[in-house]
Protein backbone atom coordinates (compact mmCIF):
# COMPACT_ATOMS: atom_id res chain seq x y z
CA UNK A 1 0.00 0.00 0.00
CA UNK A 2 3.12 2.25 0.84
CA UNK A 3 4.38 2.16 -2.42
CA UNK A 4 1.07 2.59 -3.88
CA UNK A 5 0.59 5.70 -2.20
CA UNK A 6 4.17 6.72 -3.49
CA UNK A 7 3.18 5.86 -6.92
CA UNK A 8 -0.32 7.89 -6.81
CA UNK A 9 2.20 10.93 -5.17
CA UNK A 10 4.88 10.80 -8.05
CA UNK A 11 2.04 11.75 -10.59
CA UNK A 12 0.97 14.02 -8.47
CA UNK A 13 -2.75 12.33 -8.40
CA UNK A 14 -4.64 14.15 -5.78
CA UNK A 15 -4.65 17.30 -7.95
CA UNK A 16 -5.95 15.38 -10.61
CA UNK A 17 -9.89 15.75 -11.61
CA UNK A 18 -12.50 12.52 -11.01
CA UNK A 19 -12.14 11.89 -14.94
CA UNK A 20 -8.51 11.89 -14.98
CA UNK A 21 -7.91 9.46 -11.56
CA UNK A 22 -9.93 6.94 -13.35
CA UNK A 23 -8.03 7.46 -16.47
CA UNK A 24 -4.82 6.87 -14.45
CA UNK A 25 -5.41 3.55 -12.28
CA UNK A 26 -7.25 1.86 -15.17
CA UNK A 27 -4.41 1.87 -17.69
CA UNK A 28 -1.92 2.11 -14.62
CA UNK A 29 -3.00 -2.02 -13.68
CA UNK A 30 -3.85 -0.81 -10.91
CA UNK A 31 -6.78 -3.83 -9.32
CA UNK A 32 -10.89 -3.15 -9.38
CA UNK A 33 -11.06 -2.81 -5.38
CA UNK A 34 -8.56 -0.36 -5.52
CA UNK A 35 -10.29 1.71 -8.48
CA UNK A 36 -13.32 1.48 -6.78
CA UNK A 37 -11.79 2.82 -3.44
CA UNK A 38 -9.81 5.37 -5.54
CA UNK A 39 -13.31 6.45 -7.08
CA UNK A 40 -14.60 6.72 -4.02
CA UNK A 41 -12.10 9.04 -2.35
CA UNK A 42 -12.25 11.39 -5.44
CA UNK A 43 -15.72 11.97 -5.09
CA UNK A 44 -16.06 12.34 -1.50
CA UNK A 45 -12.97 14.86 -1.44
CA UNK A 46 -13.94 18.51 -0.68
CA UNK A 47 -11.45 20.79 -2.65
CA UNK A 48 -9.25 23.19 -0.51
CA UNK A 49 -10.73 26.75 -1.30
CA UNK A 50 -8.23 28.78 -2.60
CA UNK A 51 -8.10 31.97 -0.78
CA UNK A 52 -5.46 33.12 -2.61
CA UNK A 53 -7.45 33.95 -5.95
CA UNK A 54 -10.36 36.11 -6.82
CA UNK A 55 -13.40 33.84 -7.07
CA UNK A 56 -17.37 34.93 -8.80
CA UNK A 57 -19.95 35.36 -6.90
CA UNK A 58 -21.31 31.97 -7.01
CA UNK A 59 -18.18 30.63 -5.45
CA UNK A 60 -18.47 33.04 -2.62
CA UNK A 61 -21.51 32.34 -2.08
CA UNK A 62 -20.92 28.30 -1.83
CA UNK A 63 -17.96 29.67 0.37
CA UNK A 64 -20.34 31.49 2.60
CA UNK A 65 -22.75 27.96 2.86
CA UNK A 66 -19.74 25.61 3.63
CA UNK A 67 -18.33 28.23 6.17
CA UNK A 68 -21.92 27.46 7.94
CA UNK A 69 -21.80 23.99 7.65
CA UNK A 70 -18.02 23.69 9.09
CA UNK A 71 -18.88 25.81 11.93
CA UNK A 72 -22.34 25.73 13.05
CA UNK A 73 -21.79 26.50 16.46
CA UNK A 74 -20.29 30.30 15.76
CA UNK A 75 -21.13 30.82 12.21
CA UNK A 76 -24.38 31.72 10.77
CA UNK A 77 -25.86 33.33 7.66
CA UNK A 78 -27.90 36.32 7.67
CA UNK A 79 -29.89 37.38 4.40
CA UNK A 80 -30.81 41.26 5.31
CA UNK A 81 -31.03 42.85 2.16
CA UNK A 82 -31.91 42.35 -2.04
CA UNK A 83 -30.08 43.80 -5.04
CA UNK A 84 -31.95 45.89 -7.86
CA UNK A 85 -31.76 42.63 -9.56
CA UNK A 86 -33.20 40.77 -6.99
CA UNK A 87 -29.99 39.43 -5.58
CA UNK A 88 -29.90 38.51 -1.80
CA UNK A 89 -27.54 40.48 0.56
CA UNK A 90 -26.15 38.67 3.00
CA UNK A 91 -23.16 38.39 5.77
CA UNK A 92 -22.01 35.80 7.85
CA UNK A 93 -22.83 36.53 11.67
CA UNK A 94 -19.30 35.12 13.46
CA UNK A 95 -19.34 34.80 17.66
CA UNK A 96 -19.68 32.95 20.16
CA UNK A 97 -23.14 32.15 22.57
CA UNK A 98 -23.27 33.85 25.60
CA UNK A 99 -25.71 34.94 28.04
CA UNK A 100 -24.61 38.30 28.30
CA UNK A 101 -25.84 40.91 25.75
CA UNK A 102 -22.88 41.06 23.37
CA UNK A 103 -21.33 44.44 21.22
CA UNK A 104 -20.95 43.83 17.42
CA UNK A 105 -18.22 44.30 14.86
CA UNK A 106 -19.35 45.52 11.67
CA UNK A 107 -17.78 44.73 8.07
CA UNK A 108 -18.54 45.20 4.50
CA UNK A 109 -16.50 44.42 1.28
CA UNK A 110 -16.97 44.57 -2.25
CA UNK A 111 -19.47 47.93 -1.95
CA UNK A 112 -17.36 48.84 -5.67
CA UNK A 113 -17.53 46.25 -7.63
CA UNK A 114 -14.13 46.88 -9.49
CA UNK A 115 -12.07 46.25 -5.85
CA UNK A 116 -11.84 42.72 -5.97
CA UNK A 117 -9.38 42.62 -3.37
CA UNK A 118 -11.50 43.82 -0.52
CA UNK A 119 -14.18 40.67 -0.86
CA UNK A 120 -10.62 38.80 -1.07
CA UNK A 121 -9.79 40.27 2.12
CA UNK A 122 -13.36 39.50 4.25
CA UNK A 123 -12.84 35.82 3.05
CA UNK A 124 -9.59 35.61 4.43
CA UNK A 125 -10.91 37.85 7.30
CA UNK A 126 -13.56 35.18 8.55
CA UNK A 127 -10.93 32.38 7.65
CA UNK A 128 -8.59 33.87 10.10
CA UNK A 129 -10.80 34.59 12.92
CA UNK A 130 -11.92 31.22 12.94
CA UNK A 131 -9.07 29.46 12.90
CA UNK A 132 -7.65 31.67 15.65
CA UNK A 133 -10.22 31.69 18.30
CA UNK A 134 -9.58 27.72 19.40
CA UNK A 135 -6.24 28.43 19.93
CA UNK A 136 -6.04 31.82 20.84
CA UNK A 137 -7.85 32.79 24.55
CA UNK A 138 -7.76 36.40 23.30
CA UNK A 139 -9.96 36.19 20.04
CA UNK A 140 -11.93 33.31 21.91
CA UNK A 141 -12.55 36.21 24.44
CA UNK A 142 -14.09 38.71 21.67
CA UNK A 143 -16.00 36.43 20.28
CA UNK A 144 -17.41 35.86 23.52
CA UNK A 145 -18.18 39.28 23.92
CA UNK A 146 -18.85 40.80 20.54
CA UNK A 147 -20.54 39.37 17.28
CA UNK A 148 -18.72 39.82 14.04
CA UNK A 149 -20.88 41.03 11.29
CA UNK A 150 -19.28 40.62 7.70
CA UNK A 151 -20.39 40.59 4.27
CA UNK A 152 -18.01 39.29 1.43
CA UNK A 153 -20.18 41.35 -1.15
CA UNK A 154 -22.52 43.99 -0.75
CA UNK A 155 -22.51 45.26 -4.26
CA UNK A 156 -23.40 41.43 -5.55
CA UNK A 157 -24.96 43.08 -8.97
CA UNK A 158 -21.95 45.24 -9.78
CA UNK A 159 -19.30 42.68 -8.64
CA UNK A 160 -21.24 40.02 -10.87
CA UNK A 161 -21.09 42.63 -14.02
CA UNK A 162 -17.65 43.10 -13.42
CA UNK A 163 -16.70 39.82 -14.10
CA UNK A 164 -18.81 39.46 -17.53
CA UNK A 165 -15.66 40.33 -19.45
CA UNK A 166 -12.23 42.64 -20.09
CA UNK A 167 -14.95 45.85 -21.49
CA UNK A 168 -17.11 45.63 -17.58
CA UNK A 169 -14.06 44.76 -15.11
CA UNK A 170 -13.56 48.27 -14.32
CA UNK A 171 -17.45 48.81 -13.21
CA UNK A 172 -18.08 50.72 -9.83
CA UNK A 173 -21.40 51.07 -9.12
CA UNK A 174 -24.53 49.08 -8.39
CA UNK A 175 -26.97 48.00 -11.65
CA UNK A 176 -29.75 50.28 -10.89
CA UNK A 177 -31.31 52.19 -13.54
CA UNK A 178 -30.54 56.30 -13.75
CA UNK A 179 -33.20 58.78 -13.34
CA UNK A 180 -36.14 59.85 -15.76
CA UNK A 181 -34.23 60.74 -18.78
CA UNK A 182 -30.91 59.30 -18.05
CA UNK A 183 -29.64 56.43 -20.80
CA UNK A 184 -26.84 55.48 -17.58
CA UNK A 185 -27.08 52.69 -15.28
CA UNK A 186 -25.75 52.50 -11.65
CA UNK A 187 -25.56 54.42 -8.03
CA UNK A 188 -22.30 54.38 -6.38
CA UNK A 189 -23.44 53.06 -3.16
CA UNK A 190 -20.93 54.75 -1.10
CA UNK A 191 -21.95 58.24 -1.97
CA UNK A 192 -25.69 57.69 -1.71
CA UNK A 193 -25.78 56.86 2.53
CA UNK A 194 -27.35 59.92 4.47
CA UNK A 195 -24.25 61.42 5.73
CA UNK A 196 -23.68 65.64 4.23
CA UNK A 197 -25.96 64.32 1.45
CA UNK A 198 -27.60 67.01 -0.92
CA UNK A 199 -26.77 69.93 -2.81
CA UNK A 200 -25.79 72.19 -0.30
CA UNK A 201 -23.28 70.21 1.63
CA UNK A 202 -21.93 67.60 -0.81
CA UNK A 203 -18.62 67.29 -2.12
CA UNK A 204 -16.94 65.30 -3.82
CA UNK A 205 -19.95 63.16 -5.72
CA UNK A 206 -21.90 64.07 -8.68
CA UNK A 207 -25.32 64.44 -9.57
CA UNK A 208 -24.77 63.28 -13.52
CA UNK A 209 -26.24 60.12 -13.68
CA UNK A 210 -23.33 58.88 -16.08
CA UNK A 211 -20.17 59.53 -14.27
CA UNK A 212 -18.90 57.04 -11.66
CA UNK A 213 -19.47 59.15 -8.44
CA UNK A 214 -22.98 59.76 -9.14
CA UNK A 215 -25.06 59.49 -5.65
CA UNK A 216 -28.54 58.73 -6.35
CA UNK A 217 -31.53 60.43 -7.06
CA UNK A 218 -31.79 60.92 -2.87
CA UNK A 219 -30.09 59.65 0.44
CA UNK A 220 -30.65 55.97 0.64
CA UNK A 221 -32.79 55.79 -3.19
CA UNK A 222 -30.20 52.31 -3.32
CA UNK A 223 -31.32 49.14 -2.44
CA UNK A 224 -28.40 48.23 -1.19
CA UNK A 225 -28.14 51.32 1.08
CA UNK A 226 -31.10 50.69 2.64
CA UNK A 227 -29.99 46.74 3.76
CA UNK A 228 -27.00 48.37 5.33
CA UNK A 229 -28.88 51.49 6.78
CA UNK A 230 -31.79 49.30 7.88
CA UNK A 231 -29.89 46.79 9.70
CA UNK A 232 -26.78 48.22 11.45
CA UNK A 233 -28.89 52.16 11.72
CA UNK A 234 -31.31 49.08 14.13
CA UNK A 235 -28.98 47.98 16.43
CA UNK A 236 -26.32 50.49 16.43
CA UNK A 237 -25.71 50.88 19.88
CA UNK A 238 -24.34 47.45 19.75
CA UNK A 239 -22.17 48.49 17.12
CA UNK A 240 -18.06 49.82 18.30
CA UNK A 241 -16.73 49.29 14.79
CA UNK A 242 -17.83 49.86 11.67
CA UNK A 243 -14.56 48.96 8.68
CA UNK A 244 -15.24 48.94 5.11
CA UNK A 245 -12.97 47.64 3.14
CA UNK A 246 -11.66 49.29 -0.26
CA UNK A 247 -8.73 49.42 -2.76
CA UNK A 248 -6.80 51.40 -3.72
CA UNK A 249 -4.38 53.43 -2.52
CA UNK A 250 -2.84 52.21 1.33
CA UNK A 251 -4.86 54.38 3.18
CA UNK A 252 -6.86 54.14 6.69
CA UNK A 253 -9.47 57.04 6.23
CA UNK A 254 -11.12 58.32 9.70
CA UNK A 255 -14.26 60.62 9.23
CA UNK A 256 -15.15 62.92 8.22
CA UNK A 257 -15.23 63.07 4.39
CA UNK A 258 -16.47 66.41 4.19
CA UNK A 259 -14.21 69.34 5.28
CA UNK A 260 -16.06 71.28 7.33
CA UNK A 261 -16.94 68.66 9.77
CA UNK A 262 -14.64 66.88 12.47
CA UNK A 263 -15.63 63.50 14.49
CA UNK A 264 -15.99 64.41 17.94
CA UNK A 265 -13.19 61.43 18.81
CA UNK A 266 -10.82 62.57 16.24
CA UNK A 267 -7.81 62.60 17.60
CA UNK A 268 -8.61 59.05 19.70
CA UNK A 269 -9.43 57.80 15.67
CA UNK A 270 -5.58 59.04 14.53
CA UNK A 271 -4.18 57.67 17.41
CA UNK A 272 -5.81 54.51 16.86
CA UNK A 273 -5.36 54.57 12.85
CA UNK A 274 -1.82 54.98 13.49
CA UNK A 275 -1.06 52.20 15.48
CA UNK A 276 -3.09 49.99 12.93
CA UNK A 277 -1.13 51.27 10.37
CA UNK A 278 1.87 50.16 12.42
CA UNK A 279 0.71 46.99 12.57
CA UNK A 280 0.10 46.61 8.85
CA UNK A 281 4.25 47.54 8.34
CA UNK A 282 4.98 44.75 10.24
CA UNK A 283 3.94 42.34 8.51
CA UNK A 284 5.36 43.23 4.56
CA UNK A 285 6.57 47.01 5.42
CA UNK A 286 3.79 48.89 3.47
CA UNK A 287 2.99 51.91 4.48
CA UNK A 288 -0.61 53.25 5.28
CA UNK A 289 -1.20 56.82 4.59
CA UNK A 290 -3.77 57.62 8.15
CA UNK A 291 -6.39 60.83 7.53
CA UNK A 292 -9.86 62.65 6.66
CA UNK A 293 -10.05 61.91 3.10
CA UNK A 294 -9.82 65.88 2.38
CA UNK A 295 -6.45 65.72 4.29
CA UNK A 296 -5.01 62.62 2.29
CA UNK A 297 -7.05 61.51 -0.61
CA UNK A 298 -10.24 63.99 -1.59
CA UNK A 299 -12.83 65.18 -0.32
CA UNK A 300 -16.25 63.00 -0.51
CA UNK A 301 -19.96 62.82 1.18
CA UNK A 302 -22.52 60.21 1.31
CA UNK A 303 -19.84 57.78 2.35
CA UNK A 304 -21.20 54.39 5.27
CA UNK A 305 -17.90 55.51 6.95
CA UNK A 306 -19.33 59.16 7.96
CA UNK A 307 -22.70 57.77 8.39
CA UNK A 308 -21.43 55.20 10.29
CA UNK A 309 -20.09 57.75 12.92
CA UNK A 310 -23.01 59.79 12.39
CA UNK A 311 -24.96 56.81 13.97
CA UNK A 312 -22.77 56.97 17.11
CA UNK A 313 -20.56 54.04 16.79
CA UNK A 314 -17.11 55.29 17.77
CA UNK A 315 -14.55 53.22 15.72
CA UNK A 316 -15.63 54.04 11.76
CA UNK A 317 -12.41 53.56 9.43
CA UNK A 318 -12.36 52.95 5.48
CA UNK A 319 -9.37 50.63 4.29
CA UNK A 320 -8.08 51.35 1.23
CA UNK A 321 -6.22 48.31 0.27
CA UNK A 322 -3.07 47.54 -2.22
CA UNK A 323 -1.52 49.13 -4.54
CA UNK A 324 -0.40 52.88 -4.66
CA UNK A 325 -1.25 52.90 -8.56
CA UNK A 326 1.00 50.41 -10.67
CA UNK A 327 -1.87 47.64 -10.86
CA UNK A 328 -4.47 49.92 -9.25
CA UNK A 329 -8.04 48.26 -8.87
CA UNK A 330 -6.58 45.33 -11.18
CA UNK A 331 -3.88 43.99 -8.18
CA UNK A 332 -2.64 40.59 -9.03
CA UNK A 333 -3.75 37.32 -6.95
CA UNK A 334 0.28 37.11 -5.79
CA UNK A 335 -0.64 39.97 -4.17
CA UNK A 336 -3.88 38.91 -2.01
CA UNK A 337 -1.97 36.77 0.27
CA UNK A 338 0.47 39.74 1.41
CA UNK A 339 -2.18 42.16 1.03
CA UNK A 340 -4.60 40.04 3.10
CA UNK A 341 -1.90 39.05 5.59
CA UNK A 342 -1.11 42.57 6.38
CA UNK A 343 -4.45 44.44 6.36
CA UNK A 344 -5.87 41.72 8.96
CA UNK A 345 -3.56 42.88 11.67
CA UNK A 346 -4.40 46.53 11.19
CA UNK A 347 -8.51 45.73 11.45
CA UNK A 348 -7.39 43.13 14.69
CA UNK A 349 -5.66 46.38 15.65
CA UNK A 350 -8.57 48.57 15.83
CA UNK A 351 -11.28 45.83 16.83
CA UNK A 352 -9.06 44.68 19.81
CA UNK A 353 -8.82 48.63 20.94
CA UNK A 354 -12.66 49.02 20.97
CA UNK A 355 -13.09 45.94 22.67
CA UNK A 356 -10.60 46.17 25.44
CA UNK A 357 -11.81 50.12 25.81
CA UNK A 358 -15.26 48.70 26.34
CA UNK A 359 -14.78 45.69 28.34
CA UNK A 360 -12.17 46.36 30.39
CA UNK A 361 -13.24 50.02 31.06
CA UNK A 362 -16.70 47.57 32.11
CA UNK A 363 -14.75 45.82 34.49
CA UNK A 364 -13.24 48.24 35.82
CA UNK A 365 -16.02 50.28 36.29
CA UNK A 366 -17.30 47.39 38.46
CA UNK A 367 -14.27 47.03 39.99
CA UNK A 368 -14.32 50.31 41.53
CA UNK A 369 -17.81 50.33 42.22
CA UNK A 370 -17.19 46.93 44.30
CA UNK A 371 -14.19 48.68 46.24
CA UNK A 372 -15.86 51.86 47.39
CA UNK A 373 -19.29 49.61 48.39
CA UNK A 374 -16.46 47.51 50.72
CA UNK A 375 -15.04 50.54 52.33
CA UNK A 376 -18.84 51.84 52.98
CA UNK A 377 -19.23 48.89 54.62
CA UNK A 378 -15.91 48.71 56.76
CA UNK A 379 -16.75 52.14 57.85
CA UNK A 380 -20.25 51.19 58.99
CA UNK A 381 -19.03 48.53 60.85
CA UNK A 382 -16.29 50.97 62.60
CA UNK A 383 -19.40 53.35 63.68
CA UNK A 384 -21.09 50.55 65.50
Amino acid sequence: MSSIKSFLTSVKFQTMSLFHKVTMLIFGGLNFALLLSAVGAAVGERVEYDYYKYHPMPEITNWMTQIAKDHPDVVTIVDYGQTYEKRTISLLKIGLNSEAKKKAIWMDCGIHAREWIAPAFCQYFVKQILQTYKTDPKMEKMMMNMDFYVTPVLNVDGYMYSWQDNTTRLWRKNMSPGPSGCDCNGTDINANFNANWGSECSIGISFDCCTVAFCGSSPISETETQAVTYFVGSRKEDFLCFLTIHSFSQMLLVPYGHPNFTAPNYNELIEVGLAAADEIKKVHGTHYTVGTPPDVLYANSGSSRDWARQQGIPFSYTFELRDNGTFGFELPEDQIKPSCEEAYEGALYIITYAHDKTFSGAMNTAATALWTMLNCLKLLCFQI
